[in-house]
């Protein structure tokens, strides 16, 4: 493998006034894979993904296309092909589908660039709205789209960035039958060149889409598998799922 066909997390630790949030944490991510890490409240799942985009400080290293992520700077990490999404949708409300694209992709123009008017609509945008679905919405703001289509459009808008790792932070969240379906489609499409990583609480989006999962208890990896043994496994049966493991698996 090469170094950007993985992401490899090793003694990952993260702490606040000495309390470790995340407590040595060992990590591989690779490239073609959906990835799904679950746990309950307070495992330490988006502080996991903060460390990893430079939005709190961790030790340990997050090796990266011979790069370590823990060294660098929220901007660096966007611009060696990082990127991730929020709980909450954070797409220019008043701007188009269009116009949040085209500045999203500005992450990888020179400053010059940026100033100067649009006379076409670059390949890159046009194919990352072919495969968000959301062509014939271009021109609509992104405040009138539905919850799923957001979610849509930030996928879309780290497309344009020529994200290689995505984090995605519950994008199935609120969203209809239909919307995961599609959302779950749209992934499995885009995953054979990325490394994909999907923090979800929704066990029925997990247990159709999931090649790998990593559950997640007090700030420590419990286990990790495919979901059959993650349904099967005592361990997390008793920490995490409880008297819930039937209901939260099950067909």
């Amino acid at each position: 493998m090469s170094g950007q066909d993985y992401l490899e997390v090793r003694d990952l630790v993260v702490s606040f006034d000495g309390f470790k949030a995340i407590n040595g944490v060992d990590l591989t991510f690779l490239q073609g894979r959906l990835h799904f890490l679950i746990g309950p409240n307070g495992a330490g799942k988006t502080t996991l993904v903060d460390a990893l985009t430079g939005l709190v400080e961790g030790t340990g290293s997050a090796a990266y296309n011979s790069q370590d992520l823990l060294r660098m700077k929220a901007h660096q990490i966007v611009r060696a092909g990082i990127g991730r999404t929020f709980q909450t949708a954070t797409v220019f409300e008043k701007l188009s589908v269009l116009q949040n694209l085209d500045i999203a992709g500005g992450v990888h123009r020179p400053a010059w660039q940026m100033l100067r008017a649009r006379r076409s609509v670059p390949d890159y945008v046009e194919k990352a709205l072919d495969t968000i679905g959301l062509s014939a919405l271009r021109h609509k703001p992104a405040g009138i789209l539905a919850h799923g289509q957001k979610q849509w459009l930030e996928i879309g808008m780290l497309l344009v960035q020529d994200a290689k790792v995505m984090f995605l932070d519950e994008t199935a969240a609120g969203m209809s039958a239909e919307e995961r379906e599609e959302t779950g489609d749209l992934l499995r499409r885009i995953c054979p060149d990325r490394t994909i990583v999907v923090i979800e609480h929704d066990m029925d989006f997990v247990r159709t889409f999931a090649d790998v999962v990593t559950v997640m208890h007090a700030g420590k990896v419990l286990t990790e598998g495919t979901v059959a043994e993650i349904q099967a496994n005592p361990r997390v049966q008793e920490v995490y799922l409880g008297r819930r493991v039937e209901g939260a698996f099950s067909e």
